[in-house]
C-alpha cells in the first residue's frame, strides 16, 4: 500500500484520498519543466497537487493555479496547497476543465500536465484510479486538453505533457491540429540500457528544432539513483 503522504524538503503531500499517488516520473516533469520566465503556470489534473507544489517553490514569483475534476482529490490538493509556504500563491478550481475554460482565465505562460492514458488498456475496478490513470470520454482528453492550451497559452507560452512514448505520438497528432510544435523532449529511462519509459515533451506555438534529451533514472547495474537524477530531484528529495 501506498503511504498516506510523501514528504518533500519543503513541503508535504497527502495523498490517501487521491486515486494517483506521488510518482517518480511526475516528480522529474515538475523538476525538469521551464518555468523561468513564467508568471502564470496552470497545473491540468493537478491531483494530489504535486506539479502546481513544484513549480511554487521553484518559481517564487509565479501565480499556480490547477484544475481538478474529482472531488476528493481537488480538496486534498487544496488542503496540500494551504500547508504549504506559498498558499498565498496556489489557487484550486474543483472542476472539469470545460467549466474552467468556460471562465475564460487570462492566459497562462506555461502549462502543465500529466494527462490520463492507457487508452487501450483494462480499466481499474476502482473508478477514481481509473479517471486518473484512463483517457476516456468521462475523463481529460488529449484532444480537450491540446485545444484549452492552444487557446489558453500566451503567443510566447509552453505546454509541457508526460506521456508513454506511444501515448505521445498520439497526443503531439492532437496538439498540431491546435498549433502547437513539440520543441524539446526528455526521454525518460530506468537505466541506460532500458527501454523510454516516459516522454516529457514541451509543445509551443512556434515551429523549432526539437531538442533531444535523455534521463536515466538509475545507474547501470543498481539501484542507485544516477547522478543526474539526484542532481535534478536534490531541491525536492530528502534523501537526496
Amino acid at each position: 500500500m501506498a503511504n498516506s503522504y510523501f514528504q518533500f524538503k519543503q513541503f508535504r503531500i497527502e495523498q490517501d484520498a487521491c486515486g494517483m499517488k506521488v510518482s517518480t516520473d511526475a516528480c522529474v516533469l515538475g523538476a525538469a519543466a521551464d518555468l523561468t520566465t513564467a508568471h502564470r503556470v496552470l497545473d491540468i489534473g493537478t491531483g494530489t497537487g504535486l506539479l502546481a507544489l513544484m513549480a511554487a517553490q521553484r518559481n517564487p514569483t509565479a501565480h499556480i493555479e490547477a484544475v481538478e475534476l474529482d472531488a476528493s482529490a481537488a480538496a486534498q490538493a487544496a488542503a496540500n496547497f494551504q500547508a504549504s509556504p506559498w498558499a498565498n500563491r496556489l489557487r484550486l478550481h474543483a472542476m472539469s476543465l470545460g467549466q474552467y475554460a468556460s471562465n475564460q482565465p487570462e492566459a497562462f505562460d506555461h502549462i502543465l500536465c500529466n494527462p490520463p492514458f492507457f487508452r487501450h488498456s483494462l480499466r481499474s475496478p476502482d473508478a477514481q484510479r481509473t479517471t486518473a490513470r484512463h483517457a476516456a470520454p468521462d475523463s481529460l482528453t488529449f484532444q480537450e486538453l491540446a485545444a484549452f492550451a492552444g487557446q489558453f497559452l500566451q503567443k510566447t507560452g509552453s505546454l509541457t505533457v508526460l506521456l508513454p512514448p506511444s501515448e505521445m505520438q498520439h497526443f503531439e497528432s492532437e496538439a498540431s491540429l491546435s498549433g502547437l510544435h513539440p520543441t524539446s523532449r526528455l526521454v525518460l529511462r530506468h537505466r541506460p540500457s532500458s527501454k523510454p519509459l516516459r516522454h516529457i515533451t514541451a509543445f509551443s506555438r512556434m515551429t523549432a528544432i526539437l531538442q533531444d534529451d535523455e534521463l536515466c533514472l538509475h545507474e547501470a547495474a543498481s539501484e542507485e539513483y544516477s547522478g543526474q537524477f539526484k542532481h535534478l530531484l536534490a531541491p525536492f528529495y530528502l534523501a537526496l
